[in-house]
């Protein structure tokens, strides 16, 4: 491969910059201009010269084949952050034969090829760079970490034994075979689809935490819909009015609520339209409050749901009653917000509780394809001896579509997808 360099951390002056070199003459590279590298993974304190002249004084760290996070020699430059260094070390870098500068996310793709990360821990590192809250970081760094990789590894180790027991049973197919291995195949299919369900079943959540919860505010008109979504954001993020149908369109408002990526949606009080533009902005109203994780319901009398029926998990409550008293919210005066916070975070957090480590698509793609063929092996299975070969063939397909949740087949044309999110020097 080519030896690659760019810039590793973030664009614009800061207090250290990091520049890293990798590939076959990563080496020599970093020596044309640190001269005498330190030694394998000890920093040391080197000039930077090109043409004689020192550019800077930067950190040095060297990592050989096998031992860097692309798995080929590397050398990182940790520079003084300045705009100037980092286009003269750049520069220097530039007039070195045989480098090039990388691509958006050739580091990790070197690393993938590499295999020092599986496909899944590349979505994960990916995650954990664009990670806004808590929940999504601890997330990233799951999956990161490798936990999917080693799941997909274990259920691929019990199905391979599978397959091996029904291929014994198609060698001996013209003799009596002295066991009877339906039972044990039976029981590992069984036990790789249970655990395979229940990752489907957590994986809609974990996209939801990658993504983001949304949570609607909905009710009649001039029910404060507006206002508390403006208390909630801590700014005037919509128009407030008492003139009832001021919301015409979704407001949409992202925070991070203890932890927890949410989009709160501010949408048009709910009845019968008297104009167009509110019939549109309704009907808006209603598709976004249905599709949505969770929903608000507000209303002078805590009643009023506007036709909309409230799902569970789904709070109702009484507005305004700094004006009328009793229990429910005031979004004017701040009252019942601290428990309304509370209640929904409560609740978002029970179900990322849930969350799997599927937390993309294609992993819940690839595990309901293995989920089928595991359906379909185990009829085979059922059908007995004779049915052994469809059988085999079926546990095969469930393997192949687990080997494509990591990376090891079938997933050449989804790679510039996941790589083109990735910046330059990642």
């Amino acid at each position: 491969m080519d030896t690659i360099y760019a810039l590793a951390s973030a664009r614009g002056r800061a207090g250290i910059a990091v520049v890293r070199i990798s590939g076959p003459s990563a080496f020599s590279a970093g020596a044309s201009l640190a001269g005498a590298l330190p030694p394998p993974h000890r920093a040391g304190l080197r000039a930077l010269r090109r043409d004689g002249e020192v550019i800077d004084e930067a950190l040095v760290l060297a990592f050989p084949e096998g031992r860097s996070f692309t798995g080929e020699p590397v050398v990182e430059l940790h520079l003084h952050g300045s705009i100037a260094i980092i286009r003269a070390v750049l520069a220097a870098l530039s007039a070195v034969p045989g480098l090039r500068l990388a691509e958006p996310g050739e580091f990790t793709r070197r690393a993938l090829m590499n295999e020092r990360l599986d496909l899944a821990q590349v979505e994960g590192l990916g995650d954990l760079i664009e990670a806004e809250t808590e929940a999504q970081r601890r997330q990233a760094m799951r999956i990161f970490s490798g936990a999917l990789g080693a799941r997909s590894q274990e259920w691929r180790r019990r199905l391979i034994r599978a397959a091996a027991l029904l291929e014994a049973t198609i060698d001996f197919a013209d003799e009596e075979v002295p066991v009877d291995v339906s039972p044990e195949v039976a029981q590992l299919i069984d036990a790789v689809q249970e655990e395979l369900s229940r990752e489907l079943a957590g994986a809609a959540v974990a996209e939801r935490i990658r993504e983001g919860f949304e949570v609607a505010i909905v009710g009649p008109p001039n029910a404060g819909k507006s206002t508390l979504l403006n208390a909630l954001a801590g700014r005037d993020a919509a128009i407030t009015s008492e003139i009832a149908g001021t919301t015409r369109d979704v407001i949409e408002v992202r925070m991070d609520l203890h932890g927890l990526p949410v989009t709160f949606l501010d949408t048009a009080g709910l009845r019968e339209a008297e104009d167009e533009i509110e019939r549109i902005g309704i009907e808006r109203a209603r598709s976004r409050a249905e599709a949505a994780d969770l929903r608000v319901f507000l209303s002078e009398d805590g009643q009023d749901t506007g036709g909309l029926t409230p799902q569970p998990g789904d709070i109702c409550l009484r507005s305004k009653i700094d004006l009328s008293g009793g229990t429910g919210i005031s979004a004017k005066t701040g009252a019942g917000l601290d428990t309304l916070i509370s209640r929904i975070s409560t609740e978002l957090g029970d179900r990322a509780a849930a969350a799997s480590t599927a937390t993309r698509e294609r992993h819940r793609i690839a595990m309901e394809r293995a989920v089928t063929a595991l359906d379909s092996a185990r009829i085979e299975v059922r059908n007995g001896p004779d049915r052994a070969e469809l059988a085999a063939e079926e546990v095969r397909s469930a393997i192949r579509a687990l080997d494509s949740l990591v990376g090891h087949v079938d997933v050449e044309h989804i790679l510039d997808e996941i790589f083109a999110s990735f910046c330059l020097g990642k």
